[in-house]
């Protein structure tokens, strides 16, 4: 008897329609079950796993020969999603219930060896593509519940056991659809844990970092071991605006395929941090294999990229962050096509001002020689530190500063004055798609930072003393513009000028 039922598999960020097709020939005594449809190990194994589930359950996989297509079959599908739908495609050829009920569902699912649900990663597309395709229900684990409900308009229901999915499409037991209300998701998105009131001193690296948030810049942090550097790029977040619906969505839409996203979890309402060790592989954080997922730089997609000691990360590694840091997105190509994942984030990145981490410290003598200092510096190379919008010099705290009890501003303030800019950004690049001035396009830029006469002159003595490249001019304008957008300034200012200026220090002779 010939049973169908749908399932999905990811392919990069989306999802794509398979077809699982069960015939059970019932000729013969010896039970043969063959999958085919370009499986690899893990779908080829769910035989195992299918028929140890139905045993433990009180079904029995029929007799003879059963084949299993999945359908389109010259796309290799992975993973042990396909577990569910074959089970139960098996049992609906055996007339364990009406076929019928399976042709307005789709099933994703894995499943134990005594017959539980295990939840599997990429729900929410699949549930997105569900919709598109105007398939009415979807059957998954009842982990993935939450996240799937996202698709509204969606009737999704949530498994605990194969005995359960099985009672349900016989009619003999009820299972809710899940809900999840969106509204209510984004008004009550948890605070951050991490505050910028536990910082000390540190007032004009707090200044950089806010300035950062406002425009959405990349930040450098130089200083020595201890100054705080990786305790404020934490914080970062805190101050950042709170994630639209639609910045939700594909954050956890990537954390979903990533199989990164935690239990019953609808939507990631917090901004993104990642912080890879320095021994990450390009691939690790580009994104890789056969069938490429998504890398650090796309899991910080909306959120911040936190690369500490920069120096010590391989340089090659390093090289291939300068394309996705102009574009947005980072595009893998492989035999079977080129997978395109969103990477707009910010990156922060800290670092020594030597291997020691003591030159030009007024507290401890730096050992480095000179070599060494500038071998150390040369790890990272021009293109990229020209992709850098901010520079900024953390110097160690004082005994005066650690032992006082008076604490900076709290984060909340302070997101509030960068929400505010983000708003007047908003406003200026409303209907393109930039949403805030690190990404000005050359025409946004000569229309929104024009010069006047005493800002020209500042800029042109930048220009010739500090050798500045034009993708540098570039920078200090888009800083400049955020500087004045948080001084609710229509214009920019010399002041504005001076202060973009000073946060491309590492652009000097010296460096």
């Amino acid at each position: 008897m010939l049973t169908k039922t749908w399932s999905s598999a990811i392919q990069g960020l989306d999802a794509y329609t398979v077809e699982v097709e069960v015939n059970a020939s019932g000729v013969g005594n010896e039970t043969v079950i063959s999958v085919v449809g370009m499986p690899d190990t893990a779908v080829r194994e769910s035989r195992e796993r299918v028929w140890s589930a139905m045993s433990c359950t009180g079904f029995y996989p029929p007799n003879g020969r059963t084949t299993v297509n999945l359908a389109p079959a010259d796309i290799r599908k992975e993973g042990a999603a396909f577990d569910l739908p074959i089970a139960l495609g098996m049992i609906a050829a055996t007339n364990g219930f009406n076929r019928e009920a399976l042709a307005e569902s789709m099933v994703i699912g894995e499943l134990a060896l005594d017959g539980t649900v295990r939840p599997v990663r990429g729900a929410l597309p699949v549930a997105l593509h569900a919709l598109r395709k105007q398939i009415p229900n979807i059957i998954l684990p009842e982990e993935n519940a939450a996240e799937a409900a996202v698709a509204q308009g969606l009737n999704v229901y949530g498994i605990r056991h194969l005995r359960q999915a099985v009672e349900f499409l016989r009619g003999e037991t009820t299972v809710e659809p899940a809900r999840v209300d969106l509204d209510e998701l984004c008004s009550n998105s948890a605070c951050q844990a991490l505050d910028f009131a536990e910082v000390k001193g540190q007032e004009s690296t707090r200044r950089a970092l806010e300035v950062a948030a406002a425009g959405g810049h990349n930040v450098m942090m130089i200083g020595p071991p201890g100054s705080g550097k990786t305790m404020l790029a934490r914080r970062l977040p805190s101050i950042m605006p709170a994630l639209t619906l639609a910045e939700a969505l594909e954050v956890t839409r990537i954390h979903s395929i990533a199989g990164l996203l935690p239990s019953h979890t609808a939507l990631i309402m917090q901004r993104p941090f990642r912080s890879p060790h320095h021994t990450v592989s390009d691939a690790g954080l580009l994104g890789g294999q056969s069938n490429p997922r998504p890398g650090e730089i796309s899991m910080a997609h909306h959120g911040v990229l936190f690369l500490d000691e920069l120096p010590e990360f391989k340089r090659h590694v390093l090289e291939v962050l300068r394309q996705p840091l102009e574009s947005g997105t980072v595009t893998i190509s492989r035999a079977t096509g080129a997978f395109t994942f969103p990477s707009s984030f910010m990156l922060v990145a800290a670092m020594n001002p030597c291997p020691c981490g003591h030159h030009g410290s007024q507290q401890r003598q730096c050992r480095c020689s000179y070599g060494q200092i500038q071998r150390y510096r040369s790890r990272i190379s021009g293109p990229l530190l020209d992709r850098i919008d901010i520079h900024v010099d953390v110097s160690p705290l004082y005994e005066d500063q650690l032992l006082a009890k008076s604490r900076g501003e709290k984060s909340a303030v302070i997101r509030e004055r960068v929400r505010k800019a983000r708003i007047i950004q908003q406003q200026r690049f409303q209907g393109s798609s930039v949403h805030c001035n690190s990404h000005m396009t050359p025409t946004q830029m000569e229309k929104y930072c024009q010069l006047d006469k005493e800002s020209t002159s500042l800029m042109r003595y930048a220009i010739k003393e500090m050798n500045l490249s034009a993708r540098a001019y570039d920078r200090i304008l888009r800083v400049a513009r955020t500087l004045a957008d948080l001084d609710n300034a229509r214009t920019l200012q010399p002041m504005h000028i001076t202060e973009a200026i000073q946060y491309r220090w590492l652009d000097r002779q010296r460096w």
